[in-house]
Protein backbone atom coordinates (compact mmCIF):
# COMPACT_ATOMS: atom_id res chain seq x y z
CA UNK A 1 0.00 0.00 0.00
CA UNK A 2 1.06 3.32 -1.01
CA UNK A 3 1.43 6.18 2.19
CA UNK A 4 -1.31 8.17 2.18
CA UNK A 5 -1.55 12.33 2.26
CA UNK A 6 -4.15 14.30 4.79
CA UNK A 7 -5.00 17.47 3.87
CA UNK A 8 -7.87 19.62 4.89
CA UNK A 9 -9.71 18.59 2.61
CA UNK A 10 -8.57 15.32 1.13
CA UNK A 11 -6.98 11.83 1.77
CA UNK A 12 -5.02 10.51 -0.76
CA UNK A 13 -3.06 8.07 -1.53
CA UNK A 14 0.41 9.35 -2.72
CA UNK A 15 0.75 6.57 -5.13
CA UNK A 16 -1.38 5.69 -7.94
CA UNK A 17 -2.11 4.66 -11.19
CA UNK A 18 -2.20 6.63 -13.86
CA UNK A 19 -3.95 5.37 -17.20
CA UNK A 20 -3.48 7.99 -19.87
CA UNK A 21 -2.98 6.40 -23.16
CA UNK A 22 -4.51 2.92 -21.76
CA UNK A 23 -7.72 1.44 -23.52
CA UNK A 24 -9.75 -1.07 -23.85
CA UNK A 25 -8.79 -4.09 -22.36
CA UNK A 26 -5.13 -3.14 -21.62
CA UNK A 27 -6.90 -0.21 -19.35
CA UNK A 28 -8.97 -2.77 -17.46
CA UNK A 29 -6.14 -5.23 -17.31
CA UNK A 30 -4.14 -2.34 -15.87
CA UNK A 31 -6.55 -1.37 -13.25
CA UNK A 32 -7.61 -4.53 -11.62
CA UNK A 33 -3.80 -5.66 -11.58
CA UNK A 34 -2.53 -2.33 -9.99
CA UNK A 35 -5.81 -2.80 -7.19
CA UNK A 36 -4.25 -6.78 -6.94
CA UNK A 37 -1.19 -4.88 -5.98
CA UNK A 38 -1.96 -2.61 -3.71
CA UNK A 39 -3.40 0.32 -5.35
CA UNK A 40 -5.88 2.23 -4.19
CA UNK A 41 -5.71 5.67 -6.19
CA UNK A 42 -6.68 5.42 -9.70
CA UNK A 43 -6.63 8.41 -12.40
CA UNK A 44 -8.52 9.31 -15.61
CA UNK A 45 -10.25 11.51 -17.15
CA UNK A 46 -12.93 11.92 -20.00
CA UNK A 47 -10.00 12.92 -22.96
CA UNK A 48 -8.67 9.71 -22.48
CA UNK A 49 -11.37 7.87 -23.39
CA UNK A 50 -10.72 4.74 -20.90
CA UNK A 51 -13.74 5.47 -18.69
CA UNK A 52 -15.65 2.26 -19.37
CA UNK A 53 -12.79 -0.05 -18.99
CA UNK A 54 -11.13 1.85 -15.44
CA UNK A 55 -14.33 1.43 -14.35
CA UNK A 56 -14.68 -2.33 -15.75
CA UNK A 57 -11.36 -2.87 -13.86
CA UNK A 58 -13.04 -1.16 -10.83
CA UNK A 59 -15.42 -3.42 -10.58
CA UNK A 60 -13.79 -6.90 -11.91
CA UNK A 61 -10.82 -6.38 -8.94
CA UNK A 62 -12.98 -7.26 -6.00
CA UNK A 63 -12.60 -3.98 -3.72
CA UNK A 64 -15.05 -1.93 -1.83
CA UNK A 65 -15.58 1.11 -3.94
CA UNK A 66 -14.87 3.19 -0.89
CA UNK A 67 -11.58 1.87 -0.56
CA UNK A 68 -10.28 3.15 -3.83
CA UNK A 69 -9.58 7.03 -4.48
CA UNK A 70 -10.74 7.80 -8.14
CA UNK A 71 -9.74 10.66 -9.94
CA UNK A 72 -11.27 12.32 -13.48
CA UNK A 73 -11.28 15.08 -15.11
CA UNK A 74 -13.50 17.43 -17.32
CA UNK A 75 -12.21 18.47 -21.02
CA UNK A 76 -11.36 22.29 -21.49
CA UNK A 77 -14.19 22.63 -23.95
CA UNK A 78 -16.57 21.42 -21.55
CA UNK A 79 -16.26 24.14 -18.75
CA UNK A 80 -19.23 26.01 -19.49
CA UNK A 81 -21.73 25.54 -16.22
CA UNK A 82 -24.11 22.92 -18.29
CA UNK A 83 -21.51 20.99 -20.44
CA UNK A 84 -19.24 20.79 -17.19
CA UNK A 85 -22.01 19.02 -15.28
CA UNK A 86 -22.65 16.84 -18.26
CA UNK A 87 -19.16 15.80 -18.86
CA UNK A 88 -19.20 15.12 -15.13
CA UNK A 89 -22.46 13.02 -15.36
CA UNK A 90 -20.96 11.61 -18.64
CA UNK A 91 -17.94 10.14 -16.76
CA UNK A 92 -19.71 8.87 -13.58
CA UNK A 93 -21.78 6.49 -15.98
CA UNK A 94 -19.15 5.62 -18.14
CA UNK A 95 -17.21 4.79 -14.59
CA UNK A 96 -20.30 3.30 -13.22
CA UNK A 97 -20.15 4.65 -10.40
CA UNK A 98 -21.95 6.82 -8.18
CA UNK A 99 -19.60 9.82 -7.83
CA UNK A 100 -15.79 10.33 -8.18
CA UNK A 101 -13.68 10.99 -5.03
CA UNK A 102 -11.97 13.91 -6.81
CA UNK A 103 -13.39 15.56 -10.26
CA UNK A 104 -10.76 18.12 -11.88
CA UNK A 105 -10.81 21.02 -14.49
CA UNK A 106 -8.44 19.03 -17.25
CA UNK A 107 -7.21 22.39 -18.92
CA UNK A 108 -8.32 25.90 -18.62
CA UNK A 109 -9.86 27.52 -21.25
CA UNK A 110 -8.29 30.97 -22.73
CA UNK A 111 -11.49 33.36 -21.86
CA UNK A 112 -12.81 31.13 -19.72
CA UNK A 113 -15.51 32.00 -17.05
CA UNK A 114 -13.69 31.04 -14.13
CA UNK A 115 -16.29 32.08 -11.65
CA UNK A 116 -19.10 30.50 -13.45
CA UNK A 117 -17.00 27.01 -14.14
CA UNK A 118 -15.92 26.90 -10.40
CA UNK A 119 -19.07 27.55 -9.37
CA UNK A 120 -20.17 24.52 -11.47
CA UNK A 121 -17.58 22.70 -10.06
CA UNK A 122 -18.48 23.33 -6.58
CA UNK A 123 -22.21 21.99 -7.20
CA UNK A 124 -20.51 18.91 -8.11
CA UNK A 125 -18.81 18.33 -4.90
CA UNK A 126 -22.88 19.81 -3.07
CA UNK A 127 -24.45 17.21 -4.92
CA UNK A 128 -22.42 14.63 -4.11
CA UNK A 129 -20.58 13.72 -7.40
CA UNK A 130 -17.52 14.50 -6.06
CA UNK A 131 -15.81 14.35 -2.79
CA UNK A 132 -13.62 16.67 -3.53
CA UNK A 133 -12.82 19.12 -6.78
CA UNK A 134 -9.96 20.79 -7.96
CA UNK A 135 -7.85 22.01 -10.90
CA UNK A 136 -5.27 20.72 -13.68
CA UNK A 137 -2.63 22.39 -15.84
CA UNK A 138 -3.26 25.92 -14.00
CA UNK A 139 -0.53 28.51 -13.96
CA UNK A 140 0.62 30.02 -10.72
CA UNK A 141 -1.64 33.71 -11.79
CA UNK A 142 -4.95 31.27 -12.29
CA UNK A 143 -4.67 29.19 -9.45
CA UNK A 144 -4.25 32.50 -7.58
CA UNK A 145 -7.34 34.18 -9.13
CA UNK A 146 -9.45 30.79 -8.87
CA UNK A 147 -8.19 30.60 -5.26
CA UNK A 148 -8.90 34.01 -4.32
CA UNK A 149 -12.52 33.82 -5.74
CA UNK A 150 -13.08 31.19 -2.92
CA UNK A 151 -15.92 29.52 -4.78
CA UNK A 152 -14.92 25.85 -5.22
CA UNK A 153 -13.14 24.14 -2.51
CA UNK A 154 -9.95 23.50 -4.58
CA UNK A 155 -8.28 20.54 -2.99
CA UNK A 156 -5.76 19.68 -5.51
CA UNK A 157 -3.88 21.03 -8.28
CA UNK A 158 -2.68 18.38 -11.09
CA UNK A 159 0.59 19.08 -12.96
CA UNK A 160 3.65 18.24 -14.98
CA UNK A 161 6.29 17.73 -12.30
CA UNK A 162 9.40 15.48 -12.09
CA UNK A 163 12.82 15.88 -11.68
CA UNK A 164 13.37 17.66 -14.60
CA UNK A 165 10.71 20.43 -14.04
CA UNK A 166 10.04 21.40 -10.59
CA UNK A 167 7.11 24.00 -10.19
CA UNK A 168 7.84 25.76 -7.30
CA UNK A 169 5.63 28.74 -7.65
CA UNK A 170 2.67 26.38 -7.63
CA UNK A 171 4.36 24.09 -4.96
CA UNK A 172 4.29 27.07 -2.62
CA UNK A 173 0.81 28.22 -3.40
CA UNK A 174 -0.21 24.47 -2.84
CA UNK A 175 1.88 24.74 0.46
CA UNK A 176 0.07 27.60 1.72
CA UNK A 177 -3.26 26.57 0.84
CA UNK A 178 -3.35 23.08 2.27
CA UNK A 179 -3.42 21.71 -1.40
CA UNK A 180 -2.43 18.09 -2.90
CA UNK A 181 0.12 18.57 -5.64
CA UNK A 182 -0.33 15.86 -8.51
CA UNK A 183 2.64 14.70 -10.32
CA UNK A 184 1.47 13.81 -13.65
CA UNK A 185 4.75 12.71 -15.80
CA UNK A 186 6.50 12.23 -12.91
CA UNK A 187 9.23 9.62 -14.29
CA UNK A 188 9.81 11.98 -17.43
CA UNK A 189 8.23 9.46 -19.79
CA UNK A 190 11.09 7.02 -18.75
CA UNK A 191 13.93 9.66 -19.83
CA UNK A 192 15.58 9.11 -16.64
CA UNK A 193 16.41 6.04 -17.76
CA UNK A 194 18.85 7.41 -19.88
CA UNK A 195 20.43 9.75 -17.48
CA UNK A 196 23.69 9.40 -15.72
CA UNK A 197 22.65 11.07 -13.23
CA UNK A 198 19.48 9.17 -12.08
CA UNK A 199 21.46 6.03 -13.34
CA UNK A 200 24.01 5.94 -10.74
CA UNK A 201 21.72 6.91 -7.98
CA UNK A 202 20.00 4.00 -8.61
CA UNK A 203 22.72 1.28 -9.04
CA UNK A 204 23.69 2.62 -5.23
CA UNK A 205 20.27 1.62 -4.07
CA UNK A 206 20.00 -1.01 -6.18
CA UNK A 207 17.01 0.04 -7.44
CA UNK A 208 15.72 1.75 -10.82
CA UNK A 209 16.13 4.98 -12.05
CA UNK A 210 12.45 5.73 -12.25
CA UNK A 211 12.10 4.04 -8.71
CA UNK A 212 14.82 6.86 -7.74
CA UNK A 213 12.39 9.54 -9.68
CA UNK A 214 9.71 8.71 -7.65
CA UNK A 215 11.39 8.24 -4.57
CA UNK A 216 12.71 12.10 -4.85
CA UNK A 217 8.94 13.43 -5.75
CA UNK A 218 7.71 11.97 -2.69
CA UNK A 219 10.23 13.97 -0.39
CA UNK A 220 8.50 16.70 -1.51
CA UNK A 221 5.61 17.96 0.64
CA UNK A 222 1.76 17.42 0.26
CA UNK A 223 2.98 15.68 -3.08
CA UNK A 224 1.38 12.90 -4.75
CA UNK A 225 2.64 11.13 -8.42
CA UNK A 226 0.59 9.32 -10.54
CA UNK A 227 3.17 7.22 -12.99
CA UNK A 228 1.03 5.01 -15.51
CA UNK A 229 2.38 1.63 -16.31
CA UNK A 230 0.33 -1.22 -17.71
CA UNK A 231 3.17 -4.15 -16.89
CA UNK A 232 2.51 -5.84 -13.22
CA UNK A 233 6.27 -5.29 -12.97
CA UNK A 234 6.32 -1.74 -13.59
CA UNK A 235 3.43 -1.47 -11.13
CA UNK A 236 5.24 -2.91 -8.29
CA UNK A 237 8.14 -1.33 -8.77
CA UNK A 238 6.29 1.89 -8.72
CA UNK A 239 4.53 0.78 -5.08
CA UNK A 240 7.60 -0.32 -3.94
CA UNK A 241 9.35 3.33 -4.78
CA UNK A 242 7.55 4.89 -1.33
CA UNK A 243 9.72 2.70 0.57
CA UNK A 244 13.57 3.97 -0.77
CA UNK A 245 15.31 6.50 0.98
CA UNK A 246 17.33 8.84 -0.99
CA UNK A 247 20.36 10.42 1.16
CA UNK A 248 21.85 14.08 1.13
CA UNK A 249 24.43 13.66 -1.67
CA UNK A 250 21.21 12.11 -3.90
CA UNK A 251 19.04 15.21 -3.43
CA UNK A 252 22.29 17.23 -3.95
CA UNK A 253 22.31 15.56 -7.42
CA UNK A 254 19.36 15.76 -8.30
CA UNK A 255 18.88 19.32 -7.18
CA UNK A 256 21.68 19.89 -9.59
CA UNK A 257 19.66 18.38 -12.72
CA UNK A 258 18.14 21.12 -14.45
CA UNK A 259 14.25 22.10 -13.60
CA UNK A 260 13.26 23.71 -16.81
CA UNK A 261 12.09 20.60 -18.95
CA UNK A 262 8.48 20.84 -20.05
CA UNK A 263 7.77 18.02 -22.11
CA UNK A 264 3.68 18.30 -21.97
CA UNK A 265 3.03 21.31 -23.67
CA UNK A 266 -0.31 21.52 -26.33
CA UNK A 267 -1.31 24.47 -28.32
CA UNK A 268 -4.18 25.14 -26.14
CA UNK A 269 -2.20 25.33 -22.86
CA UNK A 270 -1.96 28.61 -21.03
CA UNK A 271 1.22 30.70 -20.60
CA UNK A 272 2.95 28.78 -17.68
CA UNK A 273 4.46 32.15 -16.52
CA UNK A 274 1.32 34.06 -16.50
Amino acid sequence: MAPILETPRLRIPRLGLGTWALRGAEAQRAVEGAIGLGYRHIDTAAMYGNEEAVGAGLAASGVRREEIFLTTKVWWTELAPDALRASAEASLKRLATPYADLILIHWPARGMDLAASLGALQRLKADGLARAVGVSNFPPGLLRRALGLGIAEIAALQVECHVYLWQEPLAALCREHGLALTAYSPVAKASVNDDPVMRGIAAKHGVSPVQVALAWLLTQENLVAIPKSGRPEGQRDNLAAASIRLDAADMAAIAALPKDRRLVNPEFAPDWAA
